[in-house]
């Protein structure tokens, strides 16, 4: 699976340019191990860098980046993956 596509890098926002909503800024893209209880939602992207918060051991923000997702494997092996049914939320309502 292609974690980003070209149609959803027009619907990202540029990266700082939702620091003025805070938390209402929403999350586009949801990537998450299929075998492990990470979580990535992306509410920022460029160049190769996305902003957003991180659901691992903790929840927090933070930058994180396509190579890393690409890259990184979960437990039984099983590579990250784009949530196809995901819905953009707004950053605070992830927090609950």
């Amino acid at each position: 699976m292609k974690l980003l596509t070209k149609e959803i890098i027009k619907r990202l926002p540029e990266l700082g340019s939702q620091d003025i909503k805070g938390l209402d800024a929403e999350a586009i893209i949801k990537f998450f191990t299929p075998d492990s209880n990470w979580t990535w939602y992306a509410s920022e992207y460029s160049n190769g860098i996305f902003f957003g918060l991180v659901d691992g051991f903790v929840k927090e923000f933070g930058y994180f980046s396509l190579e890393e997702l690409e890259s990184v494997r979960g437990p039984l092996g099983l590579p990250i993956e784009r949530d196809l049914y995901f819905s953009p939320v707004k950053l605070r309502d992830l927090l609950d």
